[in-house]
């Protein structure tokens, strides 16, 4: 029989993940395009052949998604294979519908197909949205089991934007590895954070490659997944973190339900600046699709790193990128902190400029909060130029980076920091993890969610 033809719908990181592990090597199937989304500038490339494998010796275009029905109909395309995150059920079945009305089958790739296995235990935190508080939970679980004194490796859900030969495999420890891989404002607001950890971060486009690389340099992985990913790895805990912010998302967007359905550890982020009723409702849910995992409340401490007084003072808020965007969050800890501090926020969509101003019309939820955007250099400089020509006293910096790293900023500048609060009980499922895994093997070490129940009695 003749293989299969089937596009790949993506955003430069789920989709190539899922064409190395079910597509790459099997004769059955053939792929004849990638479509791309949620990300600017991604479209129009190649994934290359030195990545494509034998069977795509000219590698694979990388189309714009909006192009779908076209080259449904003129590559004779059988199977549309769905691969992004942080998008609601909804929207995945208005895709689907076009898909379906092409005449092509649409397919949702699953973890026991696309995930791949570790010989090191695995902690995967994973989330419902973009935004929710994984990476402070991330940096946090890092942390606790460094001080176990365990080794711990980060491999971070891919950003792929550059050169993709260059960064099949890359390794962060430096902050001169992010010169080296012309890493763009979203990448460091992630790995920047680590690296002042002093802990290695692992991403790229191959993961089975970048896993085997994670692994000899560690006694636990852990998957620090982005949007609302599933792992790419096979989870001994899983952790996902629901955010009450948004309550009722938890149960709304793919594959974040996927995800709290899965997890044996739910974790409710941001419980001291949202509504009793909105936790509870986030509660409620979460027992309702999965009664055997454990839910904790938990919380973020918001500081300044440096002292400058905000009391009173007009100011710019610049908020992690993705979290504002796709994410659809309207505010972030920077917001949170200027009201704490009866700070007036001055609009800073009145004075973008360029592409930051296509980002205020692509997203009307934005009012006033700078999304921190930098997908390529020219970007970089609109933003320094939005920040720059914004009339203030101060800019509140709430992105995971030193934006003075990569722009002159002429106004001081607040440095916000947020960090997960202990969690006395969650400490205790992290001891009980560590415990255990000098006593595990590999193919049996999956920390199941009965076992963690057991742990806080």
């Amino acid at each position: 029989m003749d293989p299969k033809r089937v596009l790949i719908m993506g955003a430069a990181g789920r989709d190539f993940h899922n064409f190395n592990t079910c597509y790459r090597q099997n004769p059955a199937y053939r792929v004849v395009a990638f479509t791309a989304n949620q990300i600017p500038n991604i479209d129009g490339r190649m994934y290359p052949p030195q990545l494509a494998g034998p069977l795509y010796p000219e590698g694979i275009r990388i189309y714009p998604e909006a192009e779908l029905p076209r080259l449904i109909r003129e590559c004779r395309v059988d199977q549309v294979v769905f691969s992004y995150s942080d998008i609601s059920h909804e929207d995945v079945m208005h895709k689907a519908s076009v898909a379906l009305a092409a005449g092509a089958d649409f397919v949702l790739p699953g973890p026991r197909a696309t995930a791949l296995k570790s010989c090191k235990p695995v902690v995967a935190v994973c989330a419902v949205r973009t935004g929710a508080g994984k990476s402070p939970t991330s940096r946090y679980v890092v942390a606790y089991l460094m001080k176990k004194g365990l080794r711990v490796a980060i491999v971070r859900h891919p950003m792929p934007y550059g050169d993709l030969v260059k960064e099949e495999v890359q390794r962060f420890a430096t902050y001169d590895d992010f010169t080296r891989y012309q890493s763009t404002i979203e990448e460091r607001e992630e790995y920047e954070p680590y690296v002042r950890q002093g802990v290695p971060i692992f991403a790229g486009v191959d993961y089975e490659k970048i896993l085997r690389l994670a692994e000899q340099e560690c006694d636990v992985v852990l998957w620090d997944g982005g949007n609302n990913d599933l792992p790419f790895y096979q989870p001994d805990l899983h952790i996902t973190i629901a955010d009450p912010h948004r309550a009722g998302h938890e149960l709304l967007y793919h594959p974040g339900e996927a995800n709290l359905r899965a997890a044996s550890v739910i974790l409710i982020g941001k419980t001291g600046s949202a509504s009793k009723e909105q936790v509870a409702l986030v509660r409620a849910n979460a027992h309702a699709a999965n009664p055997k995992a454990v839910v904790l409340n938990t919380d973020l401490q918001i500081t300044a790193r440096n002292g400058i007084a905000v009391r009173g003072k007009r100011v710019i808020v610049v908020e992690d990128g993705p979290t504002l965007t796709h994410g659809g969050m309207a505010y972030g800890a920077g917001t949170l902190y200027a009201r704490k501090c009866e700070a007036t926020i001055v609009d800073a969509s009145r004075h973008a400029v360029g592409s930051i101003k296509e980002v205020y019309n692509k997203y009307p939820h934005l009012r006033k909060i700078l999304p921190a955007m930098g997908y390529s250099e020219h970007q970089v400089r609109e933003l320094e130029e939005t920040i720059n020509q914004t009339p203030c006293d101060l800019v509140i910096e709430a992105t995971p980076i030193q934006l003075k790293r990569l722009m002159h900023i002429d106004k001081p500048v607040v440095e916000i920091s947020y960090e997960m609060k202990t969690q006395p009980r969650f400490n205790r499922l992290l001891d009980e993890f560590a415990a255990n895994l000098a006593d595990r093997h590999p193919e049996t070490a999956v920390f199941t969610a009965a076992a963690l129940q057991g742990s806080l009695h």
